[in-house]
């Protein structure tokens, strides 16, 4: 019964000494999650989002993000996969083909003035594609010399210059060799190492233009390009970084204490942004914002007792000043992980995800919405 006893001992003392001090990647920093207010007030739940319109995607899964461009008279959707390509949609027919490969993780998706298809790639950088399908790398570090980790989303400035968010730099997508194993590591290290970087094609630089981010994310330019929406995942809110004059380089919190993960940001043709939220917020990450020590003990358990993104859609409309103009929810998470929405102006919204194997669409008419003043606009 004595060895019976010591054997025990000596198990739950080897169990005790990995939870307390076997190596994690993670070095976590103490913060203070907002308390969450959930689905209520301006977020309050509702099936707006249910039975959705789907296109099935044959083979590929994940539509992260879209574009879309009008060829020849046609209206085509380009989404970013899961599979590492992007795919050509006619939304018309449902017709779906291969566009480009780019053996990466293709995620934010931009068409430029000349027609190249502009490419955040978690595992690659910034690519430009062209029309025939040509991929061209135009940047994976900066010009201090910096590797870009985790290359995400992307807007393009009037001028051509592109302006893309680096989620991580301290975990890379393509090291790990998955976009969301790197998010969950970063969030639950919440170290604010995430950036909003700039490429010039004129000087073909990269630029950081600001950093502290918890994971940056989805990236909208402000009218006449006087700043930049940032999604700050880690945080739960919605970042204006301004650009020129005295006030470039501040930043303003336009969206706080969103009651789940924000996603990707895409502007519309009416003035207004569309967001997703992934995931509602997690209760558990919540509670264990101050305690870093812990987040390393929860890092150790087996997968299966980690918090895990919960099955909810959730996509959001707002305008410059960040007032809710409209918002859909999906309570039971048929289509999951909502990253985003599109409105390509053929009446109907796309609802993006990180790992349906459809792309769903909701229909949907824009009206001109103006939240601000110009004279706000342009400060």
């Amino acid at each position: 019964m004595k060895l019976v006893v010591r054997g025990l001992l000596l198990i739950i003392l080897g169990l005790l000494g990995y939870l307390l001090l076997w190596p994690v990647a993670i070095k976590p920093e103490a913060w203070q999650a907002p308390k969450s207010n959930g689905y209520t007030g301006q977020f309050s739940s509702n099936n707006n989002l249910a039975s959705l319109n789907e296109i099935k995607l044959g083979n590929y899964s994940g539509p992260e993000d879209v574009a879309a461009k009008t060829i020849d008279g046609v209206l085509y959707i380009f989404a970013a996969t899961h599979q590492g390509v992007i795919i050509k949609i006619n939304p018309a027919t449902a017709d779906v083909e291969l566009f480009a490969n780019t053996n990466g993780r293709p995620l934010g998706l931009e068409f430029d003035a000349t027609g190249n298809l502009i490419v955040a790639d978690a595992f690659r950088g910034l690519l430009s594609i062209s029309p025939t399908a040509e991929i061209t790398l135009l940047t994976d570090q900066v010009t201090d010399g910096s590797k870009i980790l985790y290359a995400d989303d992307l807007d393009i400035a009037a001028d051509g210059r592109i302006f893309f968010s680096d989620a991580s730099t301290r975990f890379s997508a393509k090291d790990i060799g998955d976009t969301l194993t790197a998010s969950v590591l970063d969030l639950m290290e919440h170290s604010g190492n995430g950036r909003l970087l700039l490429y010039d094609p004129s000087t073909e630089k990269t630029t950081v233009v600001k950093t502290g981010f918890n994971f940056a994310n989805g990236v909208a330019m402000c009218p006449n390009d006087a700043c930049v929406f940032v999604a700050d995942t880690g945080t739960y809110s919605i970042w204006r970084v301004w650009l020129n004059g005295n006030i470039g380089g501040q930043v303003d919190k336009v969206i706080t204490n969103l009651p789940g993960f924000p996603d990707n940001i895409n502007r519309s043709a009416d003035g207004t942004y569309w967001m997703g939220l992934t995931s509602p917020r997690i209760d558990a990450i919540d509670k264990l914002s101050n305690l870093p020590f812990v987040r390393k003990i929860v890092m150790r358990l087996p997968d299966r007792f980690k918090p895990a993104p919960l099955q909810y859609g959730m996509v959001i409309n707002f305008g410059f000043d960040g007032h809710i103009l409209n918002q859909f929810q999906d309570p039971s998470g048929a289509y999951p992980t909502t990253t985003g929405a599109l409105d390509a102006g053929d009446g109907w919204l796309y609802i993006t995800s990180l790992s349906a194997n459809t792309l769903s669409r909701k229909g949907w008419s824009a009206t001109t919405i103006k939240s601000t003043t110009e004279e706000e606009q342009t400060q």
